[in-house]
């Protein structure tokens, strides 16, 4: 099958290589267009970008699919299978039409749950004990096609987004070289989603990640843990940003009100939450690089009865 590949990110990356490796015939990759990226703010290419330029493939990097002219371009790479991961915006009716074998995403969940663009964030802010990955084929919904083949994984408590995503991806990966044989015969069944199980799983924003000391401890761990690398979980100390990097639910119940340091210890701090303490073992200071919190405690005054937030 002559395939063209819709992805941009590190997490598309590991099925854009899986698939190369494996002898498909990629024949062109679709990518956003180039942007400013990190703090310098310097040109950088999507890793799909980077990879297909390495292997001589066509890169096609439209500002919108909606356009006809774009359409026809399209058209020109006589594809039979569209392949879309991460990819960050809608295909239209037209561009769904284009492939004689259909289009068929890799989403990160096992759908119908988190439907959206930061469906691994969202389990894990959830608290999600299992995820996985979703091989479905495409329709005019967001993520609302019937589904070929799913793989789940369980999600250990201490697991961060930036630890569970190569996980994934790895597994994503797997997954779909395994389904384009019954893809490219025919030879597949479509298990319609249940849409009254489905929850969505928007764009992450910087502010998602502000702690609210009121809610319990378990739900902070879990947002903690949910919003690496970005945007990060973060509280305010004396008037300054104060980034948690790491942070547990304590199994004892302390007193305090919430956001209140409650308790020094050799591993950390305790800040009071809406139900319990919460175990603070890595931050990063506005002024400073990240540290564990016992050198974070010996460079710093802080003070039971201390209100963080």
């Amino acid at each position: 099958m002559r395939i063209v590949f819709f992805g941009c990110d590190d997490f598309a990356a590991v099925s854009l290589e899986r698939l190369i490796a494996k002898g498909h015939s990629v024949v062109g990759v679709v990518t956003q267009p180039d942007r400013p990226r990190g703090r310098g703010l310097s040109m950088t290419y999507a890793p799909t970008k980077q990879i297909a330029l390495a292997r001589g493939i066509a890169v096609f990097q439209p500002d919108s699919l909606k356009n006809p002219v774009l359409v026809e371009r399209l058209r020109w790479f006589h594809a039979d299978l569209f392949v879309v991961i991460a990819y960050g915006k809608f295909l239209t009716e037209d561009v769904l039409a284009l492939p004689g074998k259909g289009c068929f995403n890799l989403h990160a969940s096992l759908l119908p749950k988190y439907r959206g663009a930061a469906p691994i964030n969202w389990a894990l802010i959830h608290g999600e004990v299992e995820t996985g990955v979703t091989v479905m084929q495409m329709d005019a919904g967001m993520d609302t096609g019937g589904i070929v083949a799913q793989a789940a994984c369980p999600v250990p408590e201490d697991m961060t987004s930036a630890l569970l995503r190569p996980q994934l991806a790895d597994l994503g990966a797997g997954l779909l070289i395994d389904t384009l044989p019954g893809i490219a015969s025919g030879g597949y069944t479509l298990i319609p989603q249940d849409n009254s199980r489905a929850s969505r799983a928007p764009k992450m924003h910087k502010d998602l990640g502000h702690i609210a000391w009121d809610r319990s401890a378990r739900e902070i761990h879990d947002l903690v843990r949910g919003v690496q690398p970005w945007p990060g979980a973060f509280t305010f100390w004396r008037g300054n940003r104060l980034k948690i990097l790491d942070a547990a639910a304590a199994t004892a119940l302390m007193r305090g009100r919430p956001g209140q340091i409650v308790e020094l210890h050799k591993d950390g701090f305790y800040v009071q939450a809406g139900d319990r303490a919460v175990l603070v073992r890595r931050v990063h200071p506005a002024s400073s690089h990240a540290m564990d919190a016992r050198a974070f405690l010996a460079g710093h005054k802080l003070a039971i009865g201390e209100v963080l937030g």
